[in-house]
């Protein structure tokens, strides 16, 4: 089998032409709800994480990713025979670049637009970022495909660099997140209500 890539942004921008380009390079595509949808539209194939996870989405689309069939193909050390065994027996196959981008909580904060899938996606694959790529920002989809194309795999260094994007990134949701609460808090709003739903 192939590379393979799971896709799950927020913002679409260039997502179409970065999985036309992996394909183009072998690669084979896992993605999500409204990315799937739009790669389906343009005519990229693509298989759904649900049927890798054999598992539907549920809760309003709360609960996707969050799933063995798709961690463990993340955080699988591929230098540690063990750990690729494991997955083979379970039949999970290894996921080597984790392209994501968060909801949009700047745009619209809401109990409903905290990411919980996507931050647990991009933690795991930065975690082991020795063995996957992991992609945050849009803007880095040419520079992966370039080394990609150049090198076959996207070396160390940048690697690194995407990483340290990913924490960055993270961290700064996490502290809006904070702050809108703190907010809500101190202008005497309640933050805990319901509100309708966003998916991938």
């Amino acid at each position: 089998m192939g590379k393979l890539a799971l896709l799950s942004v927020t913002d679409k921008t260039g997502i179409v032409e970065f999985a036309k380009a992996l394909i183009g390079l072998g690669w084979g595509i896992i993605s999500t709800g409204g990315t799937a949808r739009v790669l389906a539209e343009a005519g990229v194939p693509c298989v759904s994480v649900e049927d890798v996870t054999r598992f539907p989405e549920m809760l309003d689309g709360r609960v996707k990713t969050l799933h063995p069939k798709v961690f463990a193909g993340i955080l699988a050390d591929r230098a540690k025979p063990a750990h690729m065994s494991t997955i083979a027996e379970h039949h999970i196959s290894p996921i080597d670049l984790v392209a994501v981008n968060l909801y949009d909580f700047a745009g619209k904060p809401d109990i409903e637009q905290i990411d919980i899938g996507g931050p647990s996606l991009l933690r795991a694959a930065a975690k082991n970022s020795a063995s996957v790529a992991v992609v945050v920002d849009p803007l880095d989809y040419n520079g992966v495909i370039c080394v990609l194309r150049e090198h076959g795999a996207v070396h160390e260094e940048f690697r690194e660099e995407l990483t340290l994007k990913v924490f960055e990134t993270t961290a700064q949701y996490d502290v809006m997140i904070a702050k809108w609460m703190r907010g809500q808090r101190e202008k005497g709003e309640h933050f805990l209500h319901p509100a309708a739903g966003a998916a991938h």
